[in-house]
This record gives C-alpha cells, sequence and structure tokens, in this order.
C-alpha cells in the first residue's frame, strides 16, 4: 500500500505546480513578491503612495455553475468566474484590487484540467489587474464524485480610508444605474440546471437561443470583471453606492447599501432583458418576485449617483471599449426615494 493506491498521486500534483508556475507569474503586479512555492504569499504595499490605506477583502465560490463545467468538459472560463465573484465584491467599497488567491480541491488531480482552470483564473486577474500570488490543491479521492471538483477564492484590495464607499450618503432623489451582466455570472445555476436539463430536456451541446447559442457555451459565459471601470468612473464622478447583483437579485442586494428610510425603486422596463432570462422565466413558469430574487435578470452591478451626473456616466459606460473590445452597457433604470415602511428600513420596489 501507498499513497498513490489510496488515490492521492504526488507525482500529478508536482506536475500541475509546475504546469501552472509561469501563467502564474504573469500576472504579477507592482507590490507583488515573487517567493512562489513558499509557505505564504507576499505583497508589498509600501510601494503604493498610499497615506491611511484600508485593505479590503472578499472571499467567494463558483456554485454549481461548476457542473456545467463538468457537462461540457470545458474548464477554460469557470477561473474567470472565481475571480470575478471576489473582486466583483471588494470593487462595491471602491477598492482597487491588489491580489488574489485560489483553493482548488479534486477527487482525481488531472494536471491538464488543473491547467484549464488556472488558465481563467489567470485572465480573470489580468482584467482585473490584479497579482495571482498563491492557492492551494487538495486531492481527496472518494471526497468528491469522479473527475468533478471545487473551487474558492480570496481577493484583497486597497482604498484610502476617508473614500470608502458605504452607501451612507445615499438620499432620496439620487439615481440608480444599472450596469448589465454577461449572463448568470456564477448564481442561480441549482435553478437554472433544473430548467434547462429536466423541464425543457436540452442537452449540453444542443442549440438554446434562437442564434444558435448551445446550452454550454450560454450557460459558460464568463461573469464580467467590473473593477476597471468602476476605479475609472470613480476617479471622474462621486459615487455613493455600489452594488454586486448576485445571489438574491437586485432586491436583496440593492438593499443592502441603502440607508435607513431609503427606498430603492426600479423599473423592470429600463433595460434590455437578454433572451436567456426570459427563456429561464417562461420554461420555468416563474412568478416575478422568484425570478428577481434569483437571477440578476441581465443587470450584473448597480451604482448609486447624484442625479445631475447620470446622462454622463452612463453614456460614457455605453461608449467605453473594455476587455478585448467588449462594450459594458448601462442603463438608468431608477431613483432613490423616501421608505414607506412601517419600520424604516430601507426597501427595494420593482414597478
Amino acid at each position: 500500500m501507498d499513497y498513490k493506491k489510496a488515490g492521492v498521486n504526488i507525482e500529478a500534483g508536482k506536475k500541475a505546480v509546475s504546469d501552472i508556475t509561469s501563467m502564474v507569474k504573469s500576472t504579477y503586479t507592482k507590490g507583488a513578491i515573487d517567493n512562489f512555492g513558499l509557505f505564504g504569499s507576499l505583497f508589498s504595499i509600501g510601494e503604493l503612495n498610499y497615506k491611511n490605506p484600508v485593505l479590503v477583502s472578499g472571499t467567494d465560490g463558483v456554485g454549481t455553475k461548476l457542473k456545467i463545467a463538468f457537462a461540457a468538459n470545458k474548464h477554460d472560463t469557470i477561473g474567470i468566474d472565481l475571480v470575478a465573484m471576489s473582486i466583483n465584491d471588494i470593487a462595491c467599497l471602491g477598492a482597487k484590487p491588489l491580489f488574489f488567491l485560489d483553493y482548488i480541491s479534486t477527487s482525481n488531480l488531472n494536471p491538464d484540467i488543473i491547467k484549464e482552470i488556472v488558465s481563467g483564473i489567470v485572465t480573470g486577474c489580468k482584467q482585473a489587474k490584479c497579482s495571482l500570488l498563491g492557492g492551494e490543491m487538495a486531492e481527496m479521492p472518494s471526497f468528491y464524485s469522479s473527475d468533478e471538483y471545487d473551487l474558492a477564492g480570496f481577493a484583497v484590495g486597497i482604498i484610502e480610508k476617508d473614500k470608502i464607499i458605504d452607501g451612507k450618503e445615499i438620499k432620496e432623489g439620487d439615481a440608480i444605474i444599472g450596469i448589465a451582466s454577461s449572463g448568470l455570472h456564477s448564481n442561480g445555476y441549482s435553478l437554472a440546471r433544473k430548467i434547462v436539463f429536466e423541464m425543457i430536456g436540452s442537452d449540453i451541446n444542443a442549440p438554446l437561443l434562437k442564434d444558435g447559442t448551445t446550452v454550454k457555451d450560454a450557460l459558460l459565459e464568463p461573469t464580467l470583471i467590473y473593477s476597471e471601470l468602476i476605479g475609472a468612473l470613480n476617479e471622474k464622478f462621486k459615487i455613493k453606492g455600489i452594488a454586486h447583483i448576485t445571489g438574491g437579485g437586485i432586491p436583496e442586494n440593492l438593499v443592502r447599501i441603502l440607508p435607513a428610510n431609503t427606498s430603492a425603486e426600479i423599473d423592470k422596463l429600463s433595460w434590455e432583458s437578454p433572451e436567456l432570462f426570459n427563456l429561464l422565466k417562461i420554461k420555468g413558469g416563474l412568478d416575478e418576485a422568484e425570478f428577481y430574487r434569483v437571477f440578476n435578470a441581465g443587470i450584473g452591478m448597480i451604482l448609486v449617483v447624484e442625479p445631475i451626473f447620470a446622462d454622463e456616466i452612463i453614456s460614457l459606460i455605453n461608449n467605453t471599449e473594455y476587455l478585448d473590445l467588449k462594450h459594458f452597457k448601462s442603463y438608468n433604470i431608477g431613483r432613490i426615494t423616501c421608505s414607506k415602511t412601517f419600520t424604516g428600513e430601507p426597501s427595494v420596489n420593482l414597478i
């Protein structure tokens, strides 16, 4: 008996690390210290010239979107989702991303699949302009189904203390800007899989949308990373609040940044609802409340700003080429009003 016979291949682990080393180091930005392979990762913030720096951290995973990657045997974009989920969270406080660490656990360590996953993580870090400083791979035979894996990530960013965006300055009359998502991002996949594979009866390679887009391509479209766009806007405008639209949809994420006694009124007809969302809503027989609290409905990030800046911000976003010539799309989707709840607690109303 030895470790390999028990299901853990140490040599495969070494090969995986060797395969990804150069990719990881290609993400290093100013402040990153090259000590890859040691027991901890190092990053120097002293070179960044902050007066009163605050570190902002966030952690997340990808969820059951991984099931789509397994079924499609396509692992090169799921790492972008992993980076995006944490980076977009810390961007909501105005933080500039510094570095990212990942955790990959699998039943059987396949160096080729690990390389694909990490290539996506590297792409995500380059989009966010942060360093991939390290991570961990764990081979746990019989813990997961054969050839399946799980991902988790951890991001750290930085911001001047007096520039933290926390929503406290939001007031009645402020405009609400929605920035479009690229698709489902990384939320609602347990329901989406139920609808697509069981209720519709589609196959992973079958056409799903009218233009012939297949199930795997529609459902594996990677999450957009908004941090650089938000950083650029934050230099030109006063952004009062930012909400990343993840699990819970618009109602449960936007309310997190609203002060007491305020309410957000969202016009559901103010943006273009992508075909994929309409398909899931109709084929799944979802009522309005369920639909909007599970899926992002086509809005991946929300900004709250002074109304006098809204049109200029929307124009700038809609005419800015970003991330491999993809255009972000934004809409004026609502406004802040006084809360009508008896307790004075903040609320979100979709009308």
